[in-house]
């Protein structure tokens, strides 16, 4: 049962963006990620799955954190935030339908004010990494008709996230968008769009309420606040931004205290989404998953 904080935060949401004003929602991951947007005076949170399974575990994103793992981190960073909403990460709702219906009713007993769920092929990868793929539509609207079904109110806003821009193209993109939205999603994420001719083209041709994502170092062109709401808009997260300082300043004070250089910290520094998920260890992860899918291909 939701409570009263619950769905007061749901409600501001709806509001939000019956506003018509672009949302702003930093991405949080932990404690005080969640205290600091909060006291700052952020409108809403994205709890991002990428620094939960970075900061929270130490591992990449790319399919490694259980849904038990991330509806708990939701539910404590729910708490930190009190009133302010949380758009929360729910990566590809973790395997079959019924899955999904478990994996919302954790995120709403949580108490989110929104779950992303996305049609990449499990386990899936951070959206701005390469070799991305995608499930059949008519697959990924099963796990739509799963989430909004088992949400305990409306007022539980459900984000689908399509990631076929890579694999398929942006025309194939902007039809499983609207796909997506007749069959009943709230917001819609065209993730990794390229240039802002595709931001602009999404924002034409989607009708939809749209979710982007502003990724340092990412694929997609970091638009200002003014322009997104130009083109229609209504929420920008930017799940990376205070992850990535933090981590800036986590390398320079390390570096101070064992005696090297600030040129040493520089050399640790990501560059792109490839380059920070190679400090928690993807590289090696990567490894491991070609080794078994070789020593698969040599049984078949």
């Amino acid at each position: 049962m939701a409570t009263t904080r619950t769905i007061e935060a749901r409600r501001r949401l709806r509001e939000l963006l019956d506003k018509r004003e672009l949302i702003v929602a930093p991405g949080v991951f932990d404690g005080i990620s969640a205290q600091l947007t909060k006291r700052t005076g952020h409108v809403a949170a994205y709890l991002t799955g990428a620094g939960v399974a970075a900061a929270g575990f130490g591992l990449p994103d790319i399919g490694l954190v259980s849904a038990t793992e991330m509806s708990e981190r939701a539910r404590m960073i729910v708490g930190a935030l009190g009133d302010v909403p949380l758009i929360a990460d729910a990566d590809t709702g973790y395997g079959a339908p019924m899955n999904v219906v478990r994996t919302v009713r954790a995120y709403d007993d949580a108490g989110v004010a929104a779950i992303q769920l996305e049609d990449q092929v499990f386990p899936k990868r951070c959206g701005h990494l390469p070799d991305k793929q995608v499930v059949d539509t008519a697959v990924f609207e099963q796990t739509l008709a799963a989430a909004l079904d088992a949400r305990s109110d409306n007022n539980l806003l459900v984000v689908a996230r399509t990631d076929a821009r890579a694999p398929l193209g942006l025309d194939a993109a902007i039809e499983r968008a609207n796909r997506y939205a007749q069959a009943g999603a709230d917001t819609i994420f065209v993730e990794a769009p390229r240039g802002a001719e595709e931001v602009e083209r999404i924002g034409r041709e989607v009708d939809a309420p749209l979710l982007i994502n502003l990724v340092l170092g990412g694929v997609t062109p970091l638009l200002p606040a003014t322009r997104l709401q130009e083109l229609g808009y209504a929420i920008a997260i930017h799940p990376g931004d205070l992850l990535v300082r933090a981590t800036l300043a986590m390398l320079q004070r390390l570096c101070e205290l064992n005696g090297t250089s600030k040129e040493d910290a520089a050399a640790h520094l990501p560059a792109n989404p490839a380059d920070f998920f190679n400090l928690v260890g993807m590289a090696e992860w990567l490894q491991l998953d070609t080794k078994y899918a070789q020593r698969e291909r040599s049984w078949a």
